[in-house]
């Protein structure tokens, strides 16, 4: 795209008032930008109201220090980041359906490279370990079967998720998607810094935000749609009732996409946003063929063992535990062990991987890897 045309595109993306729904109006009225601002306020108002004709009249504030700083995030890595634009041939096809796609995308990372499959996981910023081990499995074995993996790159469940998929996907395959809520000159949380070098290099980073937005509250919900959008299905790991990954569910089975959920514990309340799900109608999957599966999709030979595969001559405390977190009481009166030769087995098994620490003295098994 040649500066003149990007700074068309800009400014009528940062024109105040003229959102993504009036600017799309105007495109199908006039064309593309440089014709629309070669209109008078009388053909404007034809479109849009008087009020924004008048604003599209001239540039908006701080206008051209925008434009020079996204010139110059573009000029950092000519071949590693683009700006597509609705009238693109590469802007991605499957947010052409969405409702409201944005006006411009912003891109870091594999470039020429448009996912045939992609799968959504989403879910928790705090999640329980074993929803970590959950999300990273199913993302290893989604990226093994040949699928990208959309997330929002935020804590929790999202990083676990695109860990996973970059740890399978083969060296040739676009492993992972993050749509994050900034602009793509900054990472946001910054403790995935390195996780985000990492997805630059073997998947995509995207945003519909312009180069310098900080992290707004406001703009995380918003970005959710995209990942719905971009993904054929998405999976809920870990949620409680007022989750941000709720809402993308909600938009993907707007969009007409499936949506999958991992039940949980009923006393535990980061299940409890699933469990609303399933009774909303959405999947119970136990294991990434179950996705898989339901999509009409192949699990590689390289993927992991489903977690239902119980191991042969497990411990018996691993078996008394079940797999929702338990206290050392409710443990003392299952086993009968005493209570400091339960806390050296609980602490051996803790060292080898097989179970967690909760907060509150409690703990919890963890499924096979």
């Amino acid at each position: 795209m040649q500066p003149e045309e990007l700074a068309d595109w800009l400014r009528l993306a940062l024109t105040p008032g003229v959102g993504p729904q009036a600017a799309r109006k105007l495109l199908a009225a006039f064309g593309l930008p440089e014709a629309i601002l070669r209109q008078d306020q009388a053909a404007l108002s034809q479109v849009i109201d008087s009020a924004r004709a008048e604003a599209l009249r001239k540039p908006p504030e701080g206008f051209e220090a925008q434009l020079a700083a996204t010139l110059a995030w573009l000029a950092q890595d000519p071949q590693g980041r683009e700006i597509l634009t609705l009238a693109d041939a590469e802007y991605p096809q499957a947010l052409l359906a969405i409702e409201d796609p944005p006006l411009m995308l912003y891109r870091l990372g594999v470039r020429g490279v448009t996912p045939a499959r992609a799968l959504a996981i989403v879910g928790s910023r705090n999640p329980t370990p074993q929803g970590l081990q959950n999300a990273h499995r199913f993302a290893k074995a989604f990226a093994a079967a040949g699928v990208t993996v959309v997330s929002g790159m935020a804590l929790g469940i999202d990083g676990a998720a695109h860990q996973g998929a970059l740890d399978g996907a083969p060296g040739d395959a676009l492993a992972t998607i993050a749509v994050v809520g900034t602009g793509l000159d900054r990472v946001y949380p910054k403790r995935h810094l390195e996780l985000a070098h990492r997805i630059a290099q073997r998947g995509m980073i995207v945003s519909e935000y312009h180069i310098g937005t900080p992290p707004l509250a406001e703009n995380f919900p918003r970005r959710n749609r995209l990942i719905a959008g971009l993904s054929q299905g998405t999976l809920v790991v870990e949620a409680a009732l007022q989750s941000g990954s709720l809402i993308t569910a909600r938009l993907a089975a707007e969009q007409g996409k499936e949506v999958f959920a991992i039940p949980g514990s009923i006393h535990s309340p980061h299940a409890r946003g699933c469990h609303a799900l399933l009774r909303q109608g959405a999947k119970l999957v136990e294991s990434a063929q179950d996705v898989l599966e339901d999509l009409r999709l192949s699990l590689a030979a390289a993927a992991p063992a489903s977690s239902e595969e119980a191991a042969e001559g497990e411990s018996p405390l691993l078996a008394a535990m079940g797999y929702d977190p338990i206290g050392l009481d409710p443990l003392i009166a299952r086993t009968g062990i005493p209570a400091p030769l339960l806390q050296a087995q609980l602490l051996e098994l803790e060292l080898a991987g097989e179970i967690a620490r909760l907060p509150g003295g409690l703990f919890q098994r963890l499924a096979a890897a």
